[in-house]
């Protein structure tokens, strides 16, 4: 089991999921329907899911990119601890069991089953021939708040996609700055990555747009949904996260971009995500 955890990254879950219980209970305060805990236990397990078959979808794939790289040939299938066919079996086993709990869940849930597996997986292959790959990623982990909103009513609406733009934006940008530690790498191999593409200075004001961008669409769910001020709390301080990310990272310092990878966004998500749902209970 500590093998597939680190397979999958586990910890990574932390970006995503803060944004599904936003969607859920975006959901339970804004519509008829009501809390349902079979409902909320179905959404966290299709998270899990879905992220397990990404990654280890992601680690399969890479495997020969993996082995080459200084930085990454240390994971689980280069160093040996997990064989390729085990691998894809895991990648195999968790898209049925997503399916599966979707069919559980309402119809529409189990027949979008199909096309976000695809949208979460196919970022695998995106960086062999288009540098724009940091966005299909964001757009795979931006399906969180509208997937996790689904859940509940089996329609869509307008403000969790709001909250999806704003996890694109945001995912894609911090996924940019990740990447700038691979930029010689994905040149010398032929990959494509916004910092191979534009340069690390580039790539960086790339980065800032796509987070203003972010910062612009996180305010936006205010304009259709009534909110108190935890929520406004929870823009200042998810904003102040995305300023600080980029005062961490320099063109000719990357020594802090995994503590403002994984460190600053993290919190970012966590902690809008508990204001978020205590503005909710407020009002409600």
């Amino acid at each position: 089991m500590k093998k597939y955890l680190s397979l999958v990254t586990f910890a990574h879950t932390i970006f995503a999921m803060p944004f599904a219980f936003i969607g859920f209970f975006l959901a339970v305060t804004t519509t008829q329907y009501h809390f349902d805990w079979l409902k909320l236990v179905l959404m966290v397990l299709c998270m899990v899911f879905a992220r397990n078959s990404a990654m280890a979808f992601n680690r399969y794939l890479d495997r020969d990119i993996d082995i080459q790289n200084p930085r990454t040939k240390q994971r689980d299938i280069p160093a040996g601890r997990i064989t390729p066919k085990a691998a894809l079996t895991f990648v195999i086993i968790n898209c049925l069991l997503f399916i599966t709990a979707t069919w559980f869940i309402n119809k529409l849930c189990f027949f979008l089953s199909p096309v976000a597996l695809f949208v979460v997986m196919g970022y695998s292959a995106t960086k062999r021939f288009t540098a724009l790959c940091h966005l299909v990623l964001g757009l795979g982990l931006s399906l969180a708040p509208i997937g996790a909103y689904l859940v509940v009513t089996g329609q869509f609406a307008i403000t969790p996609i709001f909250f999806s733009l704003s996890v694109l934006c945001w995912v894609s940008g911090f996924d940019i700055i990740y990447a700038l530690q691979d930029e010689d790498f994905d040149r010398s191999q032929n990959l494509h990555s916004i910092p191979a593409y534009l340069g690390k200075v580039n790539a960086l004001r790339l980065s800032t747009f796509l987070h203003v961008l972010s910062a612009i669409f996180i305010m936006m769910p205010a304009i259709e949904t009534h909110v108190g001020i935890l929520y406004y709390v929870g823009i200042a301080f998810f904003c102040a996260m995305l300023i600080y990310q980029h005062l961490l990272v320099k063109p000719n310092d990357l020594s802090r971009v995994n503590f403002a990878f994984m460190t600053t966004n993290g919190i970012a998500s966590v902690v809008f995500a508990v204001l978020f749902l205590l503005d909710r209970i407020w009002i409600h």
